[in-house]
């Protein structure tokens, strides 16, 4: 079931977004060679409860730490540890905080010092690909014309999307329905209505679409260990459009 939400509920989405937002400022001024994917995890954190707010992830299903740090090769559910981030790499942070029980979630990709051009490539895709898929966010489109729009675009410049994970709706609680997939045909799934609340991300990878999960059970990489980007932001669906919550 699709909830859309009240204006009090926005409210707080918007708030919880903004959290979000802060967390992912602060992140572009720290992430250099030599932190570890722990230090990020604890900044994340000091910033989500010094703006009121708690991590929407930290438990969430089970997984123990606050933020997902996707290194290179990983596309999603990275954990955060004592891994030290080098010059050249990659990272994606995907972050949730909740304000009054509604939440705000939005993953970046980041460049560690450094990058070849091949990475810079994929991640200036990625995210391009998350706006053109924003383009679709209005009532009246259906959910897929999202999916068909992100999909023609990274396919048209190169990269591949997984088949596995999708976007999603939420509010009180992360994840809801819809699920939004990055990949599929126009014109079908559920209409899109004012008051719905969406977590669009587009994830994409330099080589093939498959993806494996390690053994701890949550990282999921590439199988030919490709590079991979991810790019979200959470929206709400105005009248003619869209309002993103996770950026100030």
């Amino acid at each position: 079931m699709i909830i859309t939400k009240d204006a009090q509920e926005i409210v707080w989405m918007k708030e919880a977004g903004r959290v979000v937002a802060l967390v992912h400022q602060k992140l572009a001024m720290v992430i250099v060679p030599g932190i570890t994917t722990k230090q990020i995890n604890e900044i994340c954190e000091e910033v989500i409860y010094a703006n009121g707010a708690t991590p929407s992830f930290l438990n969430l299903y089970g997984f123990p730490a606050s933020v997902c740090t996707s290194i290179n090769e990983v596309v999603v559910h990275g954990i955060p540890d004592n891994t030290v981030l080098k010059n050249g790499d990659i990272i994606s942070v995907d972050v949730g905080a909740c304000v009054h029980g509604y939440h705000g979630d939005s993953a970046w990709t980041y460049a560690v010092g450094t990058i070849d051009e091949k990475a810079k490539q994929l991640m200036d895709v990625c995210e391009q690909s998350l706006y053109v898929g924003l383009e679709q966010v209005k009532p009246g489109n259906r959910v897929s014309d999202i999916s068909y729009a992100i999909q023609t675009y990274l396919e048209s410049n190169g990269c591949q999307t997984p088949r596995d994970y999708t976007g999603h709706g939420i509010g009180s609680t992360v994840h809801e329905d819809p699920a939004v997939p990055n990949f599929g045909n126009p014109g079908r799934g559920p209409r899109l209505k004012k008051g719905m609340a969406l977590a669009i991300e587009p994830m994409a990878h330099l080589g093939a679409k498959e993806t494996q999960t390690l053994q701890d059970g949550w990282t999921v990489v590439t199988r030919d260990r490709s590079l991979a980007a991810h790019f979200e932001h959470t929206v709400i669906i105005t009248d003619d459009g869209y309002e993103i919550t996770t950026k100030l």
